[in-house]
């Protein structure tokens, strides 16, 4: 019965490849025999194609950024929904089989869009939509969970400190991003000065390679389980689900946000933070978000109101932080304060995996050094009070994070004092808006330039920035000489441990886009 509907599908899907608004407008020669190749393994209800009325509203439910749903973008051949872990492996085989390529979303947060478009019009590809593989299952008794790459990070705090609220997880600020890519790039969040990356948590995954083989630590080996926890999360294969291990957190946190004005020493506040907080105790984390004129001083401390006033009034009395600021909650509700600003709305929020839809260009960078006080007033004079400026983040490194070597992970910035992004947002559609945002980012970001790290200047892999390269090809594989330009900006010396993975588990270069690993040339191992 599956069979018959999917023939009519067939048929409409090749119509569809050519008219609709550039859906990988290089169409493979079997894109017929991919599809009758999945049916054959899938549930037809499971696979969206252009001509499904399903397929749209899929391709945009995890979508965050609308750049890459305008038009001129190149769209999936097809979407496979999958519900468990045969479907990810027949869509694998039948990929290569039929020289479709795949790529994976987890939770859609990617910041050029690689795991859902394309913005060159000769590729072709389907999407593996992991969003229904997103079960968690905690071990109390071992403080461990398994989590499956579409859950979210709200999902899993939430289940989290369901089963103990003296449980946690390091990982970012923002509930909807997906576990899957999160903890592939490293995983960088409030938690990490106390008990490092996300990737340093996990113990184990169930990982489908480039065969479509079905494999967990002890049958991926070790080169691989190092490469997929850090490494980005599009080259090596597809991750079904991590096994991890939750770290310990007090029943009562403490919370702050403080405000403060240009005229109120704003400037001179970050000048001083940039030393002081990659240096505080692990049990507090102090990041800074400029925006609209204003700098904002977000804390979360592990313990209680009193002790965290002491720490500040020791180690940075120039805030003025004093107990009227003090918010005291659950570590689960800390997470909810930290996206939201704000503590009164429930933690079931964490379970709303909708998000705001814009249009977003983001850049970051690493300080190694602080940078000086006249240099961030002129920054802040010549960027800041315009009306496209982007939100600004400072997020502090330091910590457990900084004691553990460069090499144990893909994720190489540990020396780092702070992580510096420009997030920059908008809503108002249109090509003058576009290039007004664009100019701005990319302005800024180059008069950061003498003040942030070098040779590399490095990139957080999560903060995804196609302006720094993209891939070529040499045959029909990766370029690995073109793929440094931007591979070691994100990966530094790991850089060419990851080529090597990749020449060992997919030397074939199925799993790529415009920023996947290439294989490692024989002449370079």
């Amino acid at each position: 019965m599956a069979r018959t509907p999917m023939i009519a599908l067939h048929l409409l899907v090749a119509l569809c490849i050519l008219s609709s608004a550039r859906t990988s407008s290089s169409a493979p020669s079997d894109v017929d025999g991919f599809i009758g190749c999945l049916s054959a393994a899938i549930p037809p209800s499971l696979i969206h194609t252009p001509a499904t009325n399903s397929y749209s509203s899929l391709l945009l439910a995890s979508v965050r950024n609308l750049r890459y749903v305008l038009p001129g973008t190149t769209r999936p051949l097809l979407i496979v929904a999958v519900t468990e872990p045969a479907h990810v492996q027949a869509t694998v085989v039948c990929g290569r089989r039929h020289s479709v390529r795949i790529r994976t979303r987890s939770g859609g947060h990617d910041y050029e869009g690689l795991s859902y478009a394309s913005v060159d019009p000769d590729q072709h590809f389907a999407v593996l939509d992991l969003g229904e593989l997103r079960s968690i299952s905690i071990d109390a008794s071992r403080s461990e969970a398994w989590v499956g790459s579409g859950a979210t990070l709200g999902e899993l705090y939430y289940a989290a400190a369901a089963a103990n609220q003296t449980f946690g997880f390091p990982a970012g600020n923002c509930p909807t991003v997906g576990v899957g890519g999160h903890l592939s790039g490293g995983g960088f969040g409030a938690l990490s000065r106390k008990y490092g990356l996300s990737a340093d948590q996990v113990i184990d995954a169930v990982v489908v390679d480039a065969e479509g083989r079905l494999l967990n630590r002890s049958t991926m080996g070790k080169d691989l389980f190092w490469a997929i926890r850090g490494g980005g999360g599009e080259s090596f294969g597809v991750v079904l689900s991590w096994k991890v291990r939750l770290v310990a957190v007090p029943e009562t946190v403490t919370v702050f946000s403080i405000r403060r004005l240009r005229n109120e020493s704003a400037v001179d506040l970050i000048t001083k933070w940039q030393a002081i907080s990659p240096a505080l105790p692990r049990d507090l984390y102090l990041r800074v978000l400029i925006q609209n004129q204003q700098a904002n001083f977000i804390a979360l401390f592990l313990g209680r109101c009193g002790g965290l006033v002491d720490t500040m009034r020791a180690r940075f009395p120039e805030l003025g932080m004093t107990e009227r600021d003090c918010q005291e909650m659950s570590w689960v509700k800390s997470t909810v304060f930290f996206f939201y600003n704000t503590a009164d709305r429930p933690a079931e929020v964490l379970l709303d995996r909708r998000n705001a839809n814009y249009y977003l260009k983001v850049k970051s960078d690493h300080v190694a050094e602080p940078i000086p006080g006249e240099a961030l007033e002129s920054i802040w004079t010549k960027w800041l009070e315009k009306p496209e400026a982007a939100l600004i983040m400072l997020d502090p490194y330091g910590g457990r994070m900084r004691s553990i070597p460069p090499s144990a992970t893909p994720f190489p910035h540990r020396d780092y004092l702070y992580q510096f992004q420009f997030f920059s947002f908008w809503f108002e559609n249109g090509t003058a808006a576009l290039e007004r945002r664009l100019s701005w980012v990319r302005g800024a970001y180059e008069d950061l330039t003498p003040y942030v790290s070098k040779n590399p200047r490095s990139v957080y892999v999560n903060y995804r920035d196609l302006d720094i390269g993209t891939n070529e090809l040499e045959g029909n594989v990766t370029s690995y000489a073109k793929a440094r330009v931007w591979g070691e900006r994100y990966f530094k010396g790991n850089f060419k441990r990851l080529a090597a993975v990749k020449s060992m588990v997919d030397p074939d270069d199925f799993f790529r886009n415009e920023q996947s690993i290439p294989p490692l040339p024989a002449a370079k191992r």
